[in-house]
């Protein structure tokens, strides 16, 4: 299930050469004692925990704070066990923007390796992403997606959107394990510092919109386009973080066509269907709810948020247990890397450095 959302300022630049080697260096010695200790499984499960990620980015020396450290740590995973994933039974594919798009090959390049097939992978990558761009729409365009999965078929996802108007980035954690339904309550934790208003499909309380929403994708397209016509006749309520201003229903026939003629069976099919996006996706949903009643939730599904807090109390107090925790658990897993001395000793000076400045 998917185990965290985390807010993050926008930062320009990138990792400067000299850190990224040093990252990525430190980064495979990190994952080979814990895949050697513990398995890949519990790579997974550490990788899709919101607090675990942003500390293991402050361990590899990148800005606790700042968007890029989501891209530059999946970077210096995927770098890092370059060679070794079929000796690890641990693979990584994806990426940033146009690498993103070379996914499903890259996961099925590993099929031969694989004991389950490859193309359930290549679902659960493919449905993470629909279900963070149209079925949860919260205002930020994913530009960011990391596929993490095991010679068994296990799976975990860490993708990020980006909001322009706001400059924050949004980073999605997922984690295969118990996931039965990528449209119903997919989260176990959703991490960020302030609630958004949005629209969100994928929770409990949207069971009946998803339901209506299907209906609707099988009627006859010039039905669905009549009916969005006269929504923008509507007073809507204020509380929307949808609008019909920036619906065309004219472009949305085609889309129509083509639901109708697959009638999709439930809202997964609907929502996986080439083609059928946010516009498509808000569209019915307006239907659904100011014609037939069936209300979706608006409710932003945050939990907590990401980070361990701030000394000055921002973005809160600093949580003391779980920063322990995680210096306690980084402190050990450097301990026993294999990497050169110097480096090591960088590392534990800057974790020591950490644990004081959290108690002064």
């Amino acid at each position: 299930m998917r185990t965290g959302i985390a807010n993050l300022p926008l930062h320009g630049g990138k990792a400067p050469r000299w850190l990224f080697e040093r990252m990525k260096l430190l980064a495979r010695e990190i994952v080979v004692i814990i895949v050697d200790d513990a398995g890949p499984r519990e790579l997974l499960q550490k990788l899709s925990d919101p607090y675990w990620f942003q500390a293991l980015g402050c361990l590899l020396g990148f800005d606790w704070h700042s968007s890029g450290v989501t891209t530059t740590v999946c970077g210096a995973l995927k770098e890092g066990i370059k060679g070794l994933e079929n000796d690890l039974g641990f693979y990584v594919a994806g990426g940033k923007g146009g690498r993103s798009r070379k996914t499903p090959a890259e996961i099925e390049t590993a099929g031969d390796h694989l004991s389950v097939d490859p193309a359930t992978l290549v679902y659960a990558s493919r449905m993470s992403a629909k279900v963070d761009t149209s079925a949860l729409q919260d205002g930020y365009q994913l530009y960011h997606h990391a596929f993490f999965f095991t010679k068994e078929g296990e799976w975990s996802v860490v993708q990020q959107g980006m909001n322009t108007n706001n400059r924050y980035a949004r980073r999605y954690h997922w984690l295969g394990e118990g996931v039965s339904d990528f449209v119903c309550e997919p989260h176990a934790a959703v991490c960020c510092d302030q609630k958004g208003t949005i629209l969100n499909l994928v929770a409990d309380g949207s069971g009946e919109s998803r339901q209506v929403t299907v209906e609707l994708a099988c009627e006859k397209p010039d039905k669905i386009i009549k009916d969005l016509k006269g929504l923008k006749t509507l007073d809507l309520p204020r509380r929307h973080a949808i609008a019909v201003s920036d619906i065309n229903p004219d472009r949305l026939h085609k889309t129509f066509i083509a639901t109708y003629e697959r009638s999709p069976h439930d809202f997964a099919t609907l929502l996986g269907m080439a083609g059928v996006g946010p516009k498509t996706v808000r569209a019915l949903s307006l239907i659904a709810e100011l014609v037939y009643g069936a209300v979706p939730s608006h409710d932003d599904p945050v939990r907590f948020s990401f980070a361990h807090g701030g000394k000055d109390g921002y973005p809160y107090p600093v949580d003391r247990h779980t920063y322990d925790g995680s210096i306690a658990y980084l402190s050990t897993v450097v301990n026993r890397t294999k990497v050169g001395f110097s480096e090591k000793t960088k590392v534990l000076k800057r974790l020591a450095a950490m644990g004081e400045r959290r108690r002064g």
